[in-house]
């Protein structure tokens, strides 16, 4: 029983080394934001900023209309979530509880396309977009979503709804319910935590996403908070205490939605693959 318990603390006290190495960063980026430019790279390091200084976070925003960047970066996060999350439960529910005729041949097409690197699609992507007309619009980034919503958000949920029982869908058949029934009224229901951990996925690499705006935005009224940030660190490279208050703000929603939806996250995780 003692060695036991020996056992679990020194489990307890190795994840809180490792849990303190990956948050020094962050802890790094929040007090240099309340610094002066002085302070920063101090030696020995000063952690807690002596005065605190809170004008950083208004200089910073003020600087760049990053008020403008936030609207935009909002639509596009909000139009995405609402084509991934709608298309991708429909297309894994396809793949997993309604059996047709080359259903397999076709998710091993797509799970290959999973294999491609983005660098091989990202040139004809762009002149097919541009052909369109739809250069420095939005509907690259987020039209695609709305088109299945992600390979992996396929598999992910399809995995998931593998493991529900089929003896919920042919008692809703007796009932009389229809395929789009047995969608809407009992997998999604009982697929909540996946649903979230696709939502926070695509909350995740969309608000962070930096490569698709830069490749398809060319006007500043259009550009993400992404871009913006790149921008103001092009412009105050030197005014370290000012990009670390941008970044923090950059930065807090992904952490806010992330602590909100921490519970969720890791019961998809677990959940997610319990049957192939």
């Amino acid at each position: 029983m003692r060695e036991s318990r020996l056992k679990l603390g020194a489990g307890y006290v190795a994840l809180g080394v490792i849990s303190l190495l990956f948050i020094i960063p962050f802890i790094w980026l929040v007090r240099s934001s309340l610094m002066d430019l002085s302070q920063i790279f101090v030696m020995p390091p000063e952690w807690i900023p002596h005065p605190f200084h809170w004008d950083n976070y208004k200089r910073a925003l003020t600087s760049l209309p990053f008020g403008t960047y936030f609207v935009n970066t909002l639509v596009i996060v909000a139009s995405v979530l609402i084509g991934t999350v709608l298309t991708s439960t429909i297309s894994a529910f396809g793949f997993s509880r309604i059996r047709w005729k080359g259903r397999d041949a076709v998710f091993a097409v797509l799970l290959s396309s999973m294999m491609l690197p983005g660098a091989v699609t990202l040139i004809p992507s762009f002149l097919g977009w541009k052909e369109l007309g739809f250069y420095d619009t939005y509907y690259p980034l987020i039209v695609p979503s709305f088109f299945g919503g992600g390979i992996f958000n396929i598999f992910l949920l399809r995995q998931f709804y593998m493991s529900i029982p089929k003896d919920f869908d042919e008692a809703a058949v007796v009932d009389g319910a229809g395929y789009f029934q047995i969608y809407w009224r009992i997998i999604l229901p009982l697929s909540r935590s996946a649903v979230i951990v696709v939502a926070l996925f695509t909350f995740l690499g969309t608000w962070n996403d930096f490569m698709g705006p830069l490749i398809y935005l060319k006007s500043d009224s259009r550009f993400t908070l992404a871009l913006g940030l790149q921008m103001f660190q092009g412009s105050y490279s030197a005014q370290w205490d000012l990009l670390m208050a941008a970044s923090a703000v950059v930065i807090l929603p992904c952490v806010v939605i992330f602590l909100l939806g921490q519970r969720y996250f890791l019961e998809g995780i677990t959940l997610t693959g319990l049957k192939g």
